[in-house]
């Protein structure tokens, strides 16, 4: 389980189905890392070090990888950490495309092409996780959502160097993906309307 909060950004030293990233930290060997906001399990080495199957290389941008590209990470999360973002699984549910990088007096705002199907997880002032980053859903409507960057953000994540028409991992709000669950086996269903609990 992670955050969102990004702890640091790494570069790729090589990709493919061995990744490994150098970082200005270290992790044990079986220790969990987002990478991108996938989560990763590192296998060892001075680098961080991790295989991925063709499933993550084909359902994630972790795929389109190059070396010297630059990735965030964030280590998992650890009983008594502050929950400073909101909760992030690490696992991608979708890739969406950037479709416009728009400069804001303070900041940027990214618009961004909501995955098919995706659509009921957005909610104005939700919780998105892109590329790793906990961000606050903005205007969810015909098939795109906003999200604002603050320089913080542009500085400390590579969100800072996205561009129109570059794709990211998305991770829906954990509580939406949760409560579809739940409310799941009523809809649809004779005589129940919202907020009826027997």
């Amino acid at each position: 389980m992670f955050t969102g909060i990004v702890e640091a950004v790494g570069e790729v030293a090589s990709a493919g189905t061995r990744l490994v990233i150098r970082a200005e930290f270290a992790v044990s060997e079986g220790e969990s890392v987002a990478v991108n906001g996938c989560c990763l399990t590192h296998i060892g080495g001075e680098d961080l070090c991790f295989e991925l199957s063709n499933e993550t290389l084909s359902r994630t941008t972790l795929g389109e990888l190059r070396p010297g590209d630059a990735v965030n990470l964030e280590r998992a999360l650890a009983v008594g950490d502050r929950l400073g973002g909101h909760f992030v699984s690490g696992h991608v549910d979708a890739v969406a495309r950037v479709i416009e990088v728009r400069r804001e007096a303070i900041g940027k705002t990214l618009v961004v092409e909501i995955p098919p199907g995706g659509e009921r997880y957005f909610v104005d002032k939700g919780s998105v996780a892109l590329d790793g980053v906990s961000l606050t859903v903005v205007r969810p409507v015909e098939g795109r959502f906003e999200v604002a960057l603050v320089p913080h953000t542009l500085e400390r994540t590579t969100l800072g160097r996205v561009e129109a028409g570059q794709r990211l991992n998305v991770e829906y709000d954990l509580v939406a993906r949760y409560l579809e669950g739940l409310l799941a086996p009523y809809r649809g269903s004779s005589g129940y309307t919202p907020g009826q609990t027997e």
